[in-house]
């Protein structure tokens, strides 16, 4: 089971950009999933969740939307108007993955650089 990351990209201040989260293997069950992000030097920081309600941290509330489809196993976050302060590399989440016969906690994929520049 693995969770892949795409859409990072670099965007200028203002702009938008939505990022994607594919998970793939042997799947019968995604809990709580959602979004990260971390720069050089600093602990990755939460940014969304989204199960049965979404959370956001405040500094993206507002301007980010997450989404997911379950059927598809796919994870989104739209990102508007964006600021210098939100480049980071962005990774997905997964709390627990049911395989069909044993769980799998706390699960990350590689990342994808988002960059915010003029």
């Amino acid at each position: 089971v693995q969770l892949e990351e795409s859409g990072g990209a670099l965007v200028q201040p203002g702009g938008s950009l939505r990022l994607s989260c594919a998970a793939s293997g042997t799947i019968a069950k995604i809990f709580l999933m959602g979004w990260y992000r971390q720069v050089p030097g600093k602990p990755r920081e939460f940014v969304a969740s989204i199960e049965d309600t979404t959370i956001y941290a405040d500094s993206v509330k507002g301007r980010f939307t997450i989404s997911r489809d379950s059927a598809e196993n796919m994870l989104y976050l739209q990102m508007n108007n964006l600021r210098r302060e939100d480049a980071a590399v962005y990774y997905c989440y997964a709390d627990r993955i049911f395989t069909g016969y044993e769980l799998k906690y706390d699960v990350f994929g590689p990342g994808t650089e988002v960059t915010v520049s003029s």
